[in-house]
């Protein structure tokens, strides 16, 4: 028997990448599993692959009514949610507040706000009331750049940070029927994609060669594949394994924050641009 056998979940962008594969291990772990993503193509491709364990929604997690669907999908459907996962994404590819055009500005920060950050605000409050019927979970991811410099630009680390901000309020306000936390997981080689407004929504993660950009500079030597970060959302999800956990973060992140000294003067040729 899994460690969720019986047990609901919801995963946003839970079609592709981290997502599915936290949805592949929901499933091996017993759990039956709303997939909400906005790709009604990939959809279908996770359908096929674990037929009546899930049920699909296509939509916007930047929208209440979308989120308020696919949680009473999973009401209707499997009579309960004991998990909400908040997992869906974009990336800056690093864009520098310098080299970010000033007309860019006010679309990529609401682009990207918007998933990140209100696309997770909306899920809490669309899952809120199953989740204080089930006593159950939430659990968003975060990254190790809601920790660090340098895991994105400026708009995906200050988004990030505000993940995590996210979790310890939500944590204080649910206590003590609905746990929440968070997972922070390091490089992953996927098909996370940019903001539209910057041009980068075409961009895959998977173009950056993480595995040879990001494995060198970090202590464990590799980028781990999406089915190795799953389990520590197994693990929030389960009562048995994580019943006194609320207001964390689980760091996986390959050692990101213990590299020690490294680049310490990012923005050494701001001097010589500007004319000082």
């Amino acid at each position: 028997m899994g460690r969720l056998e019986g047990e609901t979940a919801l995963v946003t962008g839970g079609a592709s990448g981290l997502g599915r594969a936290i949805v592949d291990r929901f499933v091996e772990e017993g759990a039956r599993v709303v997939v909400f993503d906005r790709s009604a193509e990939k959809l279908q491709e996770v359908k096929l692959s674990h037929g009546d364990a899930v049920a699909t929604h296509a939509g916007d997690v930047r929208s209440g009514p979308d989120n308020k669907a696919a949680v009473a999908l999973a009401v209707e459907r499997f009579g309960k949610l004991d998990c909400a996962i908040g997992n869906a994404g974009i990336w800056d590819y690093s864009v520098t507040l310098d080299d970010m055009p000033e007309e860019q500005i006010d679309g990529a920060f609401d682009e990207l706000f918007g998933v990140n950050v209100k696309g997770y605000l909306h899920l809490a409050k669309a899952a809120l009331p199953a989740l204080v019927r089930s006593g159950g979970s939430l659990v968003y991811t975060v990254s190790n750049a809601g920790f660090d410099p340098a895991g994105g630009g400026v708009l995906y680390t200050a988004s990030k940070h505000a993940v995590v901000g996210l979790i310890r309020q939500l944590a204080f306000e649910w206590a003590p029927t609905v746990r929440v936390n968070g997972v922070a997981p390091g490089p992953i080689d996927t098909d996370l994609r940019g903001p539209a407004a910057l041009g980068l929504a075409d961009k895959a993660i998977s173009s950056v060669d993480l595995p040879a950009v990001a494995a060198p500079v970090v202590p464990l030597g590799r980028v781990p594949a999406p089915a190795e970060y799953a389990g520590s959302y197994v693990y929030f999800a389960s009562r048995r394994d994580s019943a006194p956990a609320t207001g964390g973060v689980l760091i996986c992140e390959t050692g990101i924050g213990v590299r020690g000294i490294g680049i310490v003067a990012a923005g050494a040729g701001l001097a010589a641009r500007y004319g000082k």
